[in-house]
């Protein structure tokens, strides 16, 4: 009956998959399709910079014989079209020959745009056809599939002792990112993608003497990276209006994206954590799971929407109807002072095309002074900058059907692609969609990665000192923002992207559209079932 019951309230939630991508990786310019690789249309994500030539290396022998153990089987993956998500496929692409000569396999990629892709995938898992043996699936849709009884769990191959599978290593994951990839205490997803967001910074503006004196003189402290959110603040305001790339315009403080569908609810998790999660609240966002009554009208989530708000008046007027890849050009090309997003931003800057390379700083979202702590009904000061970590995003990972008929020659796929030579080069491309997120990503001593690596892959050392370290102390944060991993969790998001567009807009107050939020989810979750919601909200936070 569950699983029936899961596979009904799967469907219904299928019309709010309308967002082109979540942690999405950028797609560079288009490039030729090579060896029948994805073309990757202009225009859908950042187009300023061009793709590399930067390839993993070769890490699987061919197999004679007995070995092949896939031999006249197939391994089919459904992953989304490379312009609408980026070239996540493209990967896929790239080991498709060392993966066929190793196992005696046949791999076919399926690519499909973004909004068919959950579909798709449910589809054929809820008719048991087994047409796809492994998926690329956002973190998020665990609830389902795992709920639903869809997809294996992989602690048994992960475990194999016989050196059957490519070895990749769950511990060399940081915890943050880590987390995602196991639910209800079972490995359900291999190391893929690590999705989180943090604050990116022209490192030569603030660094640059007329601009700390001039700053320090309008605010009455140094120019810093800024720590806290009223930082933050001040050197948007500050930037904005300068000429920030020499072309003799003015160019913005801050860049963000906020049409809806456009991603903008992701951005605002990340920014509202600090305003919610505490020290004495480190759960509470987004329901009471004693009653699954939703949260988001707390004084802090409106507090951190009206704070969102006014920073609007730094960027662009043009980005109310931006998505994700138009705001990353407009900091690609030095038009703007700040912004705050995923990994791919910090690897585009080093790309060809790119105006802002060796300029690119990063460090932690910033935080707040004080949270509202729900549980006790208050505000509550902190002695230091209330700083939350986050895993916001897809964290894109690859997932096994139930129906699969070919599950080992799959879970070698999966491992291939996860093997520690093939991450880093993925980590430091930045049009594969592939983020760091592992401590041989991050250069000693906080890992076990060196610079040399970096330089040789194109970047600017400063830049990638500071990328990998804000990246670390991200993911390593005591604090964590919780991830939402329930059945409907993107229609409860698409929700609330359209009530911040609404506040954003000045169509409603920031109150208001809160409120309207608390009311959709409230239907959603009425809808779905308020105690079957209740029961998998908890076991996915580990509050049982």
């Amino acid at each position: 009956m569950r699983k029936q019951f899961f596979s009904l309230f799967s469907v219904l939630i299928l019309f709010a998959l309308v967002l082109s991508a979540c942690g999405a990786p950028a797609a560079p310019a288009a490039q030729p399709a090579t060896d029948g690789g994805p073309v990757v249309d202009e225009g859908q994500a950042a187009t300023v910079v061009e793709a590399g030539e930067l390839v993993p290396p070769v890490v699987a022998e061919a197999c004679e014989g007995e070995a092949c153990f896939c031999q006249d089987k197939t391994v089919t993956v459904i992953v989304n079209t490379a312009g609408e998500k980026g070239p996540i496929s493209g990967p896929f692409y790239e080991v498709r020959d060392e993966f066929q000569a190793a196992t005696g396999a046949t791999l076919e990629i399926v690519e499909v745009p973004f909004a068919e892709h959950f579909p798709k995938l449910l589809t054929d898992m809820t008719t048991g056809t087994g047409q796809y043996d492994t998926s690329i699936a956002g973190a998020w849709w665990l609830g389902d599939l795992v709920g639903g009884d869809y997809i294996l769990p992989l602690d048994e191959y992960y475990n194999d002792t016989t050196g059957k599978y490519p070895a990749w290593d769950i511990e060399d994951v940081q915890q943050g990112p880590r987390n995602l990839l196991t639910y209800d205490n079972k490995l359900h997803m291999v190391g893929n993608d690590h999705d989180g967001q943090v604050m990116y910074y022209r490192s030569d503006l603030f660094a640059d003497p007329a601009h700390q004196a001039a700053f320090k003189e309008q605010y009455g402290y140094d120019l810093k990276v800024p720590d806290t959110m009223q930082e933050f603040r001040d050197a948007a305001e500050y930037f904005n209006g300068k000429d920030l790339n020499g072309d003799g315009t003015p160019d913005n403080g801050l860049t963000m994206h906020l049409k809806v569908g456009g991603q903008g609810m992701f951005h605002f998790m990340s920014f509202a954590a600090p305003f919610v999660i505490g020290p004495d609240n480190p759960n509470l966002f987004w329901f009471d799971p004693a009653t699954m009554e939703p949260l988001m009208g707390s004084p802090g989530h409106v507090r951190a929407m009206e704070t969102l708000i006014d920073l609007v008046q730094f960027g662009p007027e043009a980005m109310m109807g931006w998505s994700l890849g138009e705001s990353w050009d407009h900091f690609l090309r030095g038009q703007a002072a700040l912004t705050f997003t995923w990994g791919d931003l910090g690897a585009l800057a080093q790309q060809e095309g790119s105006q802002v390379k060796g300029k690119t700083g990063a460090a932690p979202m910033p935080g707040t002074t004080e949270y509202y702590d729900i549980a006790a009904g208050e505000w509550k000061q902190t002695e230091s900058a209330n700083k939350v970590g986050n895993t916001t995003g897809g964290s894109w990972a690859g997932v096994i059907s139930k129906f699969s008929d070919a599950p080992d020659c799959t879970y070698y796929l999966l491992a291939l692609m996860a093997t520690p030579a093939k991450s880093e080069v993925y980590a430091y491309r930045g049009w594969d969609g592939v983020d760091p997120g592992r401590f041989s990503h991050y250069l000693e001593p906080n890992g076990t990665n060196t610079i040399d690596g970096y330089l040789a892959a194109g970047w600017d050392a400063a830049d990638a000192e500071a990328y990998t370290n804000a990246y670390f102390a991200n993911f390593g944060a005591e604090m964590q923002f919780p991830y939402l991993r329930i059945p409907g969790t993107f229609e409860y998001w698409t929700a609330l992207d359209i009530h911040l567009s609404e506040a954003a807009t000045g169509q409603r107050s920031a109150s208001d559209a809160l409120a309207a939020t608390v009311e959709d989810f409230n239907a959603i979750t009425d809808r779905l079932g308020r105690d079957l919601q209740r029961e998998i909200y908890i076991k996915s936070l580990g509050l049982e």
